[in-house]
């Protein structure tokens, strides 16, 4: 079992000390970690920092984490800036990203993207990822489709990674997965998905795989998992509903079954539970204390989960 872990990633307003962010990334090497994630949220209450910015800046605090954000909604991105930011932050990690895509929920904002919600998303979202690959990896493109229009074009510097870093899909739709097994190099499970529904999608994703005799040899498969460890289970149960009502808004308050919490032996049987359901990677996402609970689960939680 691989282990990652998120970036603290919400930031009230004039709170961010680099130090402790430094620090923590440290810590989190020296722990056994492999890499370090972010999510995306461009709008909300939540103050939550924006991935590519911070990713930047935490790729720049250590020198052998991986780093990733799962998932960037593409839809709601130009391509072409998109591909260029992230082609940029994998040469200055000199190949440490990993990135995350997906079509994302039909209850956005879109009005403020320039999106229209009656187009067809999942046309946006491919052809969208077209542009992307092609300028990752072709000298000049020519695309004309039904939202970009490229003729000549050419990025450079190309990706560190060749062909483009590890594209990791998110979703849980039948349709979103075998998108995944067609176009991505993995599955990666939304934190706001039950171990029972993540089960689900990974028997899905093997048949898929199965089936594709075009799809990589090397797919892997991941879970974010929100999490908290305390002696107290009621205790431990409270403050996992506080952080994800903060984070998630009224949708948060109905989200409480996806989190694993309560004392180290809970988690333990938790995250077993994942590593059972088809999780090859596990991203350990606390909510709140993130440093203490980052220790708690290292010592007392991880060594007994394999």
């Amino acid at each position: 079992m691989r282990y990652a872990i998120s970036v603290p990633q919400l930031i009230p307003d004039g709170s961010f000390q680099p130090e402790n962010l430094r620090a923590y990334l440290d810590r989190a090497e020296a722990l056994g970690f492999e890499s370090a994630w972010t999510t995306e949220q461009l709008l909300g209450s939540a103050p939550n920092l924006s991935p590519i910015e911070l990713l930047t800046f935490a790729a720049a605090c250590n020198e052998r984490l991986r780093f990733g954000c799962a998932v960037f909604v593409t839809p709601l991105h130009n391509p072409v800036h998109l591909a260029k930011r992230i082609s940029t932050l994998d040469q200055l990690t000199r190949g440490r990203l990993e990135i995350g895509v997906g079509i994302g929920g039909r209850n956005r904002m879109f009005s403020a993207f320039d999106v229209d919600p009656a187009d067809n998303l999942v046309t946006r979202f491919n052809e969208g990822l077209r542009v992307m690959k092609a300028l990752w990896t072709q000298p000049r493109i020519d695309i004309d489709g039904e939202f970009w229009q490229l003729t000549g074009a050419t990025m450079e510097p190309k990706p560190f990674q060749k062909p483009y870093p590890p594209l990791w899909f998110g979703g849980s739709t039948p349709a979103a997965l075998r998108r995944a097994v067609r176009h991505g190099n993995g599955f990666f499970g939304a934190g706001s998905s039950t171990t029972a529904e993540f089960a689900e999608q990974v028997r899905y994703v093997r048949e898929t795989l199965a089936e594709n005799s075009g799809a990589p040899s090397d797919f892997h498969i991941a879970k974010r998992v929100y999490i908290a460890v305390d002696d107290n289970p009621a205790r431990a149960e409270q403050r996992m509903a506080t952080a994800l009502a903060d984070f998630y808004g009224e949708f948060g308050k109905t989200l409480l079954p996806v989190a694993v919490h309560g004392t180290p032996k809970d988690c333990i049987q938790g995250l077993r539970e994942v590593a059972d359901a088809g999780a090859e990677m596990i991203l350990i996402n606390p909510l709140f204390d993130e440093v203490a609970q980052m220790e708690r689960i290292a010592a007392e939680v991880l060594p007994h989960v394999d």
